[in-house]
Order: structure tokens, then sequence, then C-alpha cells
């Protein structure tokens, strides 16, 4: 059995236990049963796609009578689909395995199980589908099926309205996909991929056609402006949901983009990829800006992976630049970089999303400002969310951090393009994902420190208890493949290394023949990185600090109260808020960029009612955009609602009027 026909057949059992969930609701072990299925086949799904990485398998195809009647249902498997196989393995794997134990705290557990199986099954079908029509279905039955997980806890208003959105920016989004495919297809309709890849396309086409891939992937990725789904559907959805939509289905919108604009439109212009490197990285300053001000612990996450899905979308459009201008080793550093970080951003986002929901069990509070302390209450969660807080924040010898610094290693060899223009914006847009990547540091600061150290602020912080075996499994399963990766990061290079040759004809140095697992992308004076050697420095200075301290500090043992900047009260309410954490930077350039109010009330003397600071703070993009949007649509609904009254003779005379108005728009258009 080929690795399509095998993998197809996991995904159609995936498909199939949806409705064997239905049959089985009544049964005490029906969740498990349905969680534990999906742990054991996306097992399958990494193994198939780490046996494909290594050249088992690769090439393959199937052609099922489904579909268009003249083309069927075409699915192959090469190496981007093998690459983006392990992703969805090892992340709807591990977030199963969570959702084993998370599940048990859902008051309407079918309300998931028939979808979320379902889910994954159709996540695969979008990797293996080699035809337009099959694509779009796959990825049109993925969007419903997450729509409905959305909709959960449909009782609550704010569920319903993310709900919405999310359907109307998925309904947009293939929309797009559908008219870039078009497009690709050409007058002849070759509407499999193997025949798109032969069309011959002007500049301007294909410069049409990514525009429409930005808008139809970047949809589903979180690429701003159409990013305004994400911090409302991640806090609306149960915690494994959110952590399977964020940490994988935005790595399959990231497929859908690098298939079509690498794979099936080919070489672009160098004109066309400025675009692409500035929306990353404007998408990477506004997304950790709006996580830097949130206060509801979800929804900061959800803005984080806008920051991250912005900067791989700079390093793919650094990827087209390179290739553009034939800078082989540059464009397989960048592509290799944006690769890794789509590894990463799914090992600490889900493991993020995994410890939120652990919180959120425990607490039953998302409110940054109504945790803390929970560091002593929940010892291993908060350690393995330390991980991962350390990892998206990029810092060594973290994985998070191995492949930012690739990516910085692209952005130095943009002197080297002849273009005058990229030679001055790329190190601009390299300037942009620094500030992203001080302020994602920031940002996991303020989420930690307020949310876990210090004192507890609620009663529901206070008497939190430690999860179940299953969930912290689960995120001790991500938080130590984080550790691995960022210790050994020229492994998963390597590993890499085929999806990147397959797709620029060209690859970086094999780095596992380096001295102690050290990377080194270009050339040997220029950069190398040694995650081994960082661990061990970092241990072994930690070491001796704690050492030092306890051979020559006094063994006395002294207990005093926690000093709260003069103030005698021990209150934990003058502890750092989340918000008075945020206020600099909410000061310093949330005003201008994202419109932060500050509103003080101060009562006059002899007043006894307490003075007020409200803080605002909102998306630009949506009441800039969206909101004026929504408001027109409104209006001229409500207004186009009398026709709805017409006569019969005034409907025969608007429907002869159109007749006309459309027999001549063809006469002029023949």
């Amino acid at each position: 059995m080929s690795a399509v026909d095998f993998t197809l057949l996991i995904a159609a059992a995936l498909l199939a236990l949806g409705p064997t969930a239905i049959f089985i609701r009544r049964l005490s072990w029906a969740a498990t049963f349905i969680y534990a299925s999906a742990i054991v086949m996306c097992g399958l799904f990494a193994l198939i796609g780490l046996a494909g990485l290594a050249g088992y398998g690769i090439g393959s195809s199937q052609v099922l009578p489904l579909g268009l009647p003249w083309i069927g249902a075409n699915f192959h498997f090469d190496a981007l689909t093998a690459f983006f196989m392990v992703i969805l393995g090892i992340g709807g794997g591990a977030i199963s395995l969570y959702a084993v134990g998370y599940g048990r705290h859902e008051h309407a557990p079918m309300r998931v199980l028939p979808f979320y199986p379902a889910f994954l099954g159709a996540m695969a079908m979008v990797l293996l589908a080699a035809d337009a029509f099959t694509f779009l279905l796959s990825w049109e039955v993925m969007s419903l099926l997450s729509w409905a997980l959305v909709l959960t806890h449909h009782q609550e208003e704010d569920t319903r309205k993310a709900a919405y959105v999310y359907l109307l920016m998925a309904g947009f989004g293939t929309m797009s996909l559908l008219l870039a495919f078009g497009l690709l297809a050409g007058p002849d309709g070759a509407y499999g991929f193997a025949a798109m890849r032969g069309v011959t396309r002007t500049p301007v086409m294909a410069a049409v056609i990514l525009v429409l891939m930005l808008l139809g992937a970047g949809s589903k990725a979180g690429l701003a402006p159409l990013h305004v789904w994400l911090p409302l559907a991640h806090p609306a959805a149960p915690s494994h949901v959110s952590a399977l939509m964020s940490g994988v289905m935005t790595k399959i919108a990231l497929y859908g983009f690098i298939r079509v604009v690498f794979d099936l439109l080919g070489p672009s212009a160098w004109w066309a990829s400025p675009a692409v490197i500035l929306l990353g990285a404007v998408t990477a300053v506004l997304g950790i800006l709006l996580a830097m001000m949130e206060r509801d612990l979800k929804r900061a996450l959800a803005y984080s992976t806008i920051e991250n899905i912005g900067v791989i979308f700079a390093a793919l459009g650094l990827t087209m630049a390179f290739r553009a201008n034939g800078m082989t080793a540059a464009a397989a550093l960048a592509f290799t970089a944006a690769l890794f970080h789509i590894f990463n951003h799914m090992a600490f986002k889900s493991l993020l999303f995994m410890g939120a929901g652990s919180v959120l069990n425990a607490t039953g509070l998302r409110d940054l400002d109504g945790l803390g302390g929970l560091i002593h209450r929940m010892p291993v969660t908060s350690f393995l969310v330390l991980v991962g807080a350390m990892a998206i924040s990029a810092l060594p010898p973290l994985n998070g951090f191995a492949s930012e610094w690739l990516l910085f290693q692209a952005v130095l060899l943009s002197p080297q393009i002849p273009q005058a223009g990229l030679q001055l914006m790329i190190p601009a847009a390299g300037g942009l994902l620094a500030l992203a990547a001080a302020l994602a540091a920031a940002a996991f600061v303020r989420i930690y420190g307020v949310g876990f150290l210090g004192r507890a602020r609620s009663d529901a912080a206070r008497c939190a208890v430690e999860v179940d075996r299953f969930s912290l499994a689960a995120m001790g399963l991500l938080a130590a493949l984080c550790v691995l990766v960022g210790v050994l990061p020229g492994i998963v290079i390597d590993a890499i290394s085929p999806v990147v040759e397959a797709i620029l004809a060209g690859r970086l140095p094999d780095q596992g023949q380096d001295a102690w697992f050290t990377i080194i992308p270009i050339a040997e004076a220029r950069s190398s990185y040694n995650g081994l050697l960082v661990m061990v420095f970092v241990a072994l200075s930690a070491s001796l600090a704690a050492w030092a301290v306890h051979r020559y500090a006094s063994r006395q043992l002294r207990r005093a109260p926690a000093w709260d900047c003069g103030f005698p009260n021990a209150d934990p309410i003058t502890q750092y808020s989340s918000g008075g954490f945020a206020q600099p930077l909410r000061r310093v350039l949330g005003v201008n960029l994202l419109g932060a109010r500050e509103t003080v009330v101060m009562p006059l003397p002899g007043d006894r009612s307490p003075a007020r600071l409200t803080v605002e703070v909102g998306d630009p993009v949506w009441g800039r955009i969206y909101a004026p949007i929504a408001a027109t649509v409104s209006t001229v609904s409500t207004k186009m609602n009398r026709l709805q009254f017409l006569t019969i003779r005034r409907y025969l005379s608007l429907v002869f009027l159109l007749l006309i108005f459309l027999l001549l728009g063809l006469m002029i258009w023949i």
C-alpha cells in the first residue's frame, strides 16, 4: 500500500469517527474512545510524514472516481505534504491526548465529539489534495467543521458573534481561493495541480493570483488585516479546539499559500515580494502589540498567533525576493526559517493554549487580573507554561530562538539583492521583526508574571488545584519537544531540507556533519549557533550561582512581609496588574498605533466617590475597516428591505428592467 493510500484510509477513518460519536454518545467511555482513536491516527500521520521526509512514499498518487467527472479526485504525496503531515500528526496527537483529560470538564461533549475527529481528517485531505476541486471541497469541510467547534458554547452571545465573524471570513477566503484556482487553471480548465504547473502566465496574472492567495490563505492563517476572527474565535472555542486551530489549522492555511505560490505558480517577479514582506512585518508588530494590551489570557494568545503568522509570511516574502534574483542559497535559508518556525509555532502555541485551558479548568478564569500565585497551586503546569513562554519569546536555547535566528540571518543577506528598493525595505522590515521579537518577550513576561507569579488575586486562584495527568502528559511532551528542537536544531533543518530542495532546487548544507551539533547555515566565519553549548552554559552558570548563594549566604531563616513599594497594605491588589504592566508601552505606542485612550475621573475635594481610570484599547483594523463595512451593509439591507413588500406588478417590472440591462451589457461585451 502506497503512502497516499494509507494516509487516505486514516483520513477516512477520522471522518467516519464523527458519526460514530453520535451512535455511542450514551456510553461513558465515548469521549475517551474518540480522543484515543484520534491519538492513534495522528500518530500514524506523524510516522507517515517522517517516512516521507526520509524519502519513502514520495511521489505516490491516487485518483478516485469522485469530484469533477472528467478529472476525478486526485491525491498526491510529496515532501511538502509529508512535512505538514508531521505537523498535523504531532500537534493533533498531543492535543488529542490533552483532550482526554480536558474533555471530562466539558458540559456538553456531544457538541465537540462529532466534529473533532472529522476536523483532523479534513485537514489531512487538504494536504493530500492534488486538484482544485478536491482542495476546495476539503478546505470548505475543514472550515465548516471548525466553525461548528467554535460554536460549541452557543448559549453565550460572544460565542455566536465569534462564530458569525469566523464564518464570514471563511466564506470570503474560500471565494478568493476559488478565483485563484480559476486563474491558475487557465483557459483550458486545467484543474489538476500537475496541469496547472505547465500553464504559462503573464507577470500581471501571477501578481493577481498572489493577491488572491494572500486573501484566501491569509484570512485563514490570520494575516492582517484579515485576522479579526482569531481573537474572537479562540477564546470562544474549548481550549483543546483553540490549540488545534491555532497550532495546526493555521499551518494548513500556510500550506495552501506555499503550495500555490511556490509550487503551482512558479517563480514570481521580484516586485511581488515587498507586499508579502511588509504585510508579514506589520502583522507581527500589530499582533504582539494587541497581545501586550489584552487581559484575557486566551485572547492574548490568539493575538500572539497573529504575530507569529506575520513572522512566517515575512520569511516567505524573503524567499520570494531571493528566488526571483536567482539567489538559491539565500532563498533556501529564508524558506528553511519559515518552515522551521511553522513547526516551532505548532509546538509552543499548542502548549500555551493547553496551559490556558488548564488554568481555565482549575480556576474558571481567563482574566489575568483574577489570577496570580498559580506557581504554588499548579507547579507542574506553571513550569510547562514557562517553557512555552520562553520558547515563544525566542530565548535560547529553546526552539523559537533557532528559527528566528535563521530568519535574521536571511535578513542580513539582503544587501546582496541587486534592487535598491529591496535593499532598503528588507532591513526596515527586519527592524519591525526585531521590535516584534522584543515585544513578544515583554508580552509573555507580563502574561506569566501576572498570571502565575506573585500572590493570588482571587479566591478561585487561591483554591486552584493541579490538572489531570493526561493534560500534564500532553503539555510535557510538547515542552520536551521545544527544548529538544532548540538544543538540536540541526536535526530539524536536515529533516526539512528535502522540502526546500523540492521547492527551490537548493538546500542548506548538511548540518549533521558539524561538530557538537553546531548549525552553520551559511559561511562559518559569518554565523554559527550551538544550542547544546548554550544550554550547557546556562545550566552551569545557574548551578554555580545557586551554589554560591547557598554556600556563602546566611543560613538563618528570615521571614518578613512582602515589600509593596512603601505601602503597608499587603493586599494582593497592590501588585502590578496586567494593565499597569502594559501602561508604558500603551502610552508610547498604543496611542498612535492602536488608538488607546485613558480617561481619569477624579472626584472633587470632599466627594467620597472613588477615582476611576478607564482604558480603551481596540483593534484599529476592526474600527477602521470592518465596523464601517458592517454599518454600511446594515444600512443598505435595511433600506433594501422594502423590496419584500412590492406588488407582483412591480416585481415583474424589476425583472424586465434587469433583463434589458443584462442584454445591453452582453451586447457591449461582445
